[in-house]
């Protein structure tokens, strides 16, 4: 059993599916200017922050001691071509991780959920701070998400 509760963790993929509820693909694709992102670029973006974190449990779990990787979110979702893709793609990925990491996670020990690396900044996260931080980040694309829509609605029914 975990140290840490996972339903928020877990219940982010429902709150991001409601997010989602009745957008076209216009609206998901839809940018408020080239350089920022659309609905489907966060949602793609999320699925990479998913890769990442998992990578960093993992190699927490391993211990071995190395900087635990940071990655250049805007560069991975443009060099992905992510707009271009699908938005029930990129939160199918991100489903199926946050089901994969929850079976790891709940196969923790106490003592394992207290297990620490050193980030990119030099400091030390235990496995239970990056899951806490995981759900707080996608806390932040949900306000994120409901903004570009809030544009995408506003410019979409003036032009139509």
């Amino acid at each position: 059993m975990s140290s840490v509760d996972l339903t928020d963790y877990l219940n982010t993929h429902q709150q991001l599916v409601q997010a989602l509820e009745g957008l076209s693909d216009t609206q998901l694709r839809w940018k408020a200017e080239p350089s920022s992102w659309s609905v489907t670029e966060v949602l793609a973006h999320l699925a990479d922050h998913s890769i990442v974190v998992s990578f960093r449990i993992r190699d927490i779990l391993a211990d071995t001691r190395v900087q635990l990787p940071a990655f250049n979110q805007d560069a991975w979702v443009s060099g992905q071509h992510s707009n271009a893709g699908r938005a029930a793609d990129h939160l199918e990925l991100f489903r199926s991780l946050l089901h994969y990491n929850s079976l790891l996670l709940g196969r923790l020990s106490p003592g394992e959920w207290e297990k620490s690396g050193i980030n990119f900044k030099g400091e030390s996260v235990r496995i239970a701070d990056i899951v806490r931080s995981f759900t707080a980040h996608v806390q932040t694309h949900l306000a994120q998400i409901e903004r570009i829509k809030r544009g995408a609605e506003a410019v979409l029914s003036a032009q139509g």
